[in-house]
Order: structure tokens, then sequence, then C-alpha cells
């Protein structure tokens, strides 16, 4: 197995000789791993068709599952996309940088295979100082899809980048931990109303502020269902970020904030024995707090669920450490902001959803 490299940088002042070397390996066809505001991203060169192959290779991606693009602003649009509307790039002057990735049409310049063989291409411009200087220091775009194996948690940290993939890629840079910890949110603008593909840090309320009209949130956004034909988008055909242990979703459906809590004690209790885990906010493990031989992960506090986001992937992988644990429970968020993001990886990770009170807590077990 070849030996991956790994050099710290400064997240805020990324070091001229560092992204130096970053840019010789992606120019001389290597993967690189590096820090977004949301997850590391794996970069490509986009328009070396070998090497964006490699990282599908490595993240042992199906190859109908796009990668996004990312550029270092609307000047680079041009290069990967064709025909932008005039009210996206009025939309993206605002926007970007930040974590909104747009669907254009796609440059007959671009490979079809960073876009699955469709017509169409995801691209945004990342807000984290580190991944601007490495694609403005490249001079072209980066194909860069999460840096995890395909179908885990994605990587927050550099840590978790080595996890997966480490004797995989040839560089790390190491800036830390990301700032919102959850993918970025996907929009196709070529449909009216825009239509989210992929919720993320920018929830639908923003959007329809961004774009001056409604947005479309249909339930494969929601990941209630999975999408049906060529998915124009990561996050919409296959499981995604999904812990190696069995994880249960407890959904609060009608239920009152007591009976929720009820419910989720119970089934926690009867599974005691087992090897249950909960993976529940601040608020909830204080009030389940007690219950013998029952392991805890806690996201963060329901009051602030960007720190909820920022901690999920993390809190997945803590969960697959746990050595007594073989099930993870977890709790529910309001779909407000953020929240979607956070409702839509939790379906996506979880190999059971059950709705409070649907079905008694015996029958679960």
């Amino acid at each position: 197995m070849a030996r991956t490299r790994v050099l710290e940088v400064d997240p805020l002042n990324p070091d001229v000789e560092v992204i130096e070397e970053a840019v010789r390996v992606l120019r001389d066809g290597g993967l690189v791993a590096f820090p977004t505001e949301t997850v590391y991203g794996l970069g490509a060169d986009v328009f070396n068709t070998r090497a964006v192959l490699r990282v599908f290779e490595v993240k042992m991606r199906p190859l109908d599952n796009p990668l996004i693009v990312h550029v270092s602003g609307i000047r680079m649009l041009d290069e990967v996309a064709t025909e932008v509307p005039e009210e996206v790039i009025r939309v993206l002057e605002v926007a970007w940088p930040g974590p909104l990735t747009v669907v254009l049409k796609r440059s007959s310049r671009l490979p079809s295979v960073v876009s699955g063989g469709l017509d169409t291409v995801a691209v945004r411009a990342p807000a984290h100082p580190v991944a601007l200087k490495l694609i403005e220091s490249f001079g072209k775009p980066v194909a860069a899809p999460s840096a995890n194996l395909s179908g885990r948690p994605s990587p927050t940290s550099a840590k978790h980048v080595l996890e997966d993939l480490g004797g995989r890629v040839d560089l790390v840079l190491d800036a830390g931990e990301t700032f919102f910890g959850v993918e970025s949110t996907v929009v196709d603008v070529l449909r009216d109303p825009p239509r989210v593909l992929r919720p993320g840090p920018v929830g639908p309320e923003e959007l329809e502020r961004l774009f001056g009209k409604p947005v479309e949130v249909p339930d494969y956004a929601r990941g209630l269902e999975l999408y049906s034909g060529a998915p124009p988008s990561p996050g919409l055909k296959y499981r995604h970020y999904a812990p190696e242990k069995k994880l249960l979703l407890v959904e609060r459906g009608s239920c009152s904030e007591g009976e929720y809590l009820g419910y989720l004690r119970e089934l926690v209790t009867r599974l005691v024995g087992t090897g249950v885990a909960l993976v529940v906010s601040s608020e909830t493990a204080e009030e389940l707090g007690g219950i013998p031989s029952v392991e805890v992960v806690v996201l963060g506090s329901r009051s602030n669920l960007y720190e909820v986001a920022k901690n999920l992937y993390a809190s997945l992988r803590e969960l697959d450490r746990l050595i007594e644990a073989s099930l993870g429970v977890a709790e529910s968020f309001e779909e407000r902001g953020i929240g979607l993001a956070i409702m839509n990886r939790l379906r996506k990770a979880s190999s059971r959803r059950v709705v409070c009170g649907s079905l008694p807590p015996t029958a679960l077990i």
C-alpha cells in the first residue's frame, strides 16, 4: 500500500509552500484530500479523466454517482458549465463562496464521467481559505466528492480521511475540523421553481430569500425515499453517511416531548443487554440519563442545530468505536434550516426508521 503524506496547513492563512506541493500533486494526476467549510473533499484535476476515474476507484463509488466540481468563483464557472441563467448568476454573487451547489448545463469540455454521463454538472465555490487557495493556485476547477469510502460518514477531520483512505490517496491537507460538518446544499436551478436535491447548511428558507420565490423540497431531499432514475447530484440514489453498526432512527411524529422521551426510554430499557447506545442531543441525554449499561453519544444541543450538524458524522464514527454497542438509537430533530440536512443524513444513515407511537417498543426488539 502506498504511503499517504499529511501536511498540516493553517486553516485561515494557508502556507504557500504547502499549497504549491498540493498543486504539484494535482498537476501530476494525483489525488489531494483538502478541507472545505462543509467536509473534507477528495480533489482531482477535473479535466484529467484518468485522475477522475481514480477518485471513483479509491472511494469505491458507483460511476453513475456524479461528482461536485469546485471552482474559485463565478469567473471559473464557464470552464465547466454553459448557458448559466442570469438569475442564477445574481444568486451566486451573493451566495458564493459558500455551501451552495447548483446543477447547471455541462460544458462539452468537461469529461462526462464527472457527471455520471449526464448533460448537467453540479458546481460550487467553497468558503474555506485552504480550498479556495488550492483551486486558485491550481488555476483550474477541481472535482471533489467527500474524502471517504462510499456510503460511510463523511470526514470532518483529516483523521477521518485517513481512517477510510489512508494509503489510497497521495496527500492530505490537515487544517483541523471543518466548519459546518454536513455537505453543501444542492439545488437544481434548471427547474422553475428551483428544486432542492440535497439539503445542507443553506436551508429552504434562505434559498427562498436568495431566489425570491418558493423552492421545491421533494421527499427524496428529505431522505424519505430514494431518487428514481439517473441522479444529477450526489446523495440521492444510494445509502450514504452510514456507520458500520446498525442505526435505528426514532422520529417524533405527532408525539409530544414527554411522549417521545417516554417512548425512547421504554425502547432503550428493553434493549439493555443487547448492546445499545443512544445517539442524541445533550438535552435528551440528560433526560434519559441513568439507564444502566447504555452508552451515550452526544450530538450537541437541540437549541443549536449547527452544533449538531458539525458533530453528526464524528458521532456516527464514534458509535462504531463503542466496543459494547451493536446498535445505535438516534433521536430526530426539527426540519427547519440546517435541521432538514441533519434529518436527511440520519434517514440515509439509518438501517431502520420508526415513528414514535406507530409501533410498541416491544415490536422493535
